[in-house]
């Protein structure tokens, strides 16, 4: 993005794309959900159907495309695609979905192959995940502060960081 480099600029714009109906859907629902949804049934029935929906969309969508017909890297991703994805993305607000299954999921879906559907996934986590972050940390920043404390707020980010750098 700093050296603007077109096809970073074009992926910038895919992921906010992706973005925007999580984050509409999210500010919108997020009461209701947490009143609804967080509980052993709704996660539970959430952890079952992602099952079945990782083993319908292997076996009936993407093992029956033919490998030439799916779309390889992120230059093949068109809006429409980060748009579906990103629509689908809403699903992983239900507790107990995983978002980066659901994201690969649509991604293939849509045409894309394994590797491709999974770097956007992941990618699509940074602006999802970091926004959703600085949401809940703004709006509970007294109770951060009163429990943790600004030393062990910024420990736990260092240590956080380290371990996820170490991670990848």
């Amino acid at each position: 993005l700093a050296g603007r480099n077109p096809p970073g600029l074009r992926l910038a714009a895919m992921l906010l794309v992706a973005f925007l109906p999580a984050a509409i859907v999210g500010l919108a629902l997020r009461k209701p959900i947490k009143e609804h949804l967080f509980g052993p049934v709704p996660v539970c029935a959430a952890l079952v159907v992602g099952g079945v929906a990782m083993i319908v969309v292997e076996h009936f969508v993407w093992r029956r495309r033919p490998a030439a017909r799916r779309l390889a890297g992120l230059e093949a991703l068109r809006f429409r695609h980060a748009l579906a994805i990103g629509l689908f993305q809403c699903l992983a607000m239900w507790p107990g979905t995983s978002r980066s299954m659901v994201t690969i999921l649509a991604g293939l879906l849509v045409g894309l192959d394994m590797v491709t559907a999974a770097e956007f996934s992941f990618l699509l986590a940074l602006p999802t995940l970091g926004a959703a972050t600085v949401y809940e940390g703004v709006k509970d920043w007294g109770a951060l502060m009163s429990s943790a404390g600004p030393d062990g707020l910024l420990i736990g980010l260092a240590v956080s960081g380290g371990v996820a750098a170490l991670a990848v």
